[in-house]
């Protein structure tokens, strides 16, 4: 059977996943209550979180948990935000400190309602979280901040070791995840301005909704055509009915063809499998990359 026969409506065997059991997942989960915090991990509703909970790690979600915008493949909350909390910088980092993290990850929902879309939030929670131990690597997942180069300025002013921002999908599919193309530029110039001004860059795609491979291997070459370090590739999974329906489950082979044709075009590190996600054991990626620098 080759992969385009496989039926959408039922998951393949390798998307399976364990439910939670070990008691570090009860930990951090009632770590994440106690400081009133929340991840991206419960929000986008991700197939990880069993495994990376269990492992004492997570992937913070700051400025609240409703987006302001409307994206057809994204579980989290859309409407109206609340005001950002002032002392949120401070209680990430506390919990940073409470799991042991030596690589901390943080997302954020989109703010467009913020006149910097959230970016001083960004560089606050880098601060609070390298303040309490300097020796924290500290990856930020942002939003496009409408393309402000200034938003953009005062998040690397922080001193992130890594700025993430995902394309998400090739170009063509921009329409059918309630994304105008305009928004498919904007990210490119994101992570190109992020290069400029000194940072490791990474971005993130998702594929099964209906992308050809030439439109995936178009958004490889889009990617680096701005000098784009890092790359995860993962299976599109709808997190609710009303989300965008999967076109196609990819097989693990074809995951790791992909992986063999992105570090070709230059990516510097990889990962790509059916549930990688952008912040899926993003510290191994991050040291791995270390490593090659440095001819560890």
């Amino acid at each position: 059977m080759s992969s385009t026969e496989i039926q959408t409506k039922i998951k393949p065997p390798w998307l399976k996943v364990k439910l939670a059991s070990d008691k570090n997942f009860f930990y951090v989960f009632n770590l994440l209550k106690k400081k009133n915090l929340n991840t991206i991990c419960q929000s986008a509703k991700c197939p990880n979180i069993s495994e990376c909970w269990s492992q004492k790690t997570a992937t913070f979600l700051i400025l609240g948990d409703r987006c302001t915008r409307d994206c057809a493949f994204c579980a989290v909350k859309k409407g109206l935000p609340s005001p950002p909390s002032l002392n949120e910088a401070s209680r990430v980092a506390e919990a940073v400190s409470a799991m042991g993290l030596r690589y901390a990850v943080v997302t954020s929902v989109t703010r467009d309602d913020l006149p910097d879309g959230g970016a001083s939030i960004f560089a606050a929670t880098i601060k609070a979280i390298k303040k309490k131990d300097s020796g924290i690597k500290v990856e930020v997942l942002i939003p496009d901040f409408k393309g402000s180069e200034d938003a953009l300025k005062t998040v690397i002013l922080a001193l992130p070791d890594v700025l993430n921002h995902n394309l998400e999908v090739p170009e063509s599919i921009y329409p059918l995840i309630n994304r105008s193309k305009e928004n498919y530029c904007c990210s490119l110039k994101v992570l190109e301005k992020a290069k400029e001004m000194g940072a490791v860059t990474k971005s993130g795609l998702m594929i099964g909704l209906g992308e050809t491979k030439k439109e995936i291997l178009q958004t490889f070459a889009d990617l680096r055509g701005v000098s784009c370090d890092l790359l995860t590739i993962g299976q599109y999974l709808q997190p609710t009915k009303n989300n965008a329906h999967v076109k196609k489950y990819y097989y693990p082979l074809e995951f790791e063809q992909l992986e063999k044709i992105a570090l070709d075009f230059g990516f510097k590190e990889v990962e790509s499998g059916p549930l990688v996600r952008s912040s899926y054991r993003a510290h191994k990626m991050y040291n791995s990359l270390f490593k090659k620098q440095y001819n560890w």
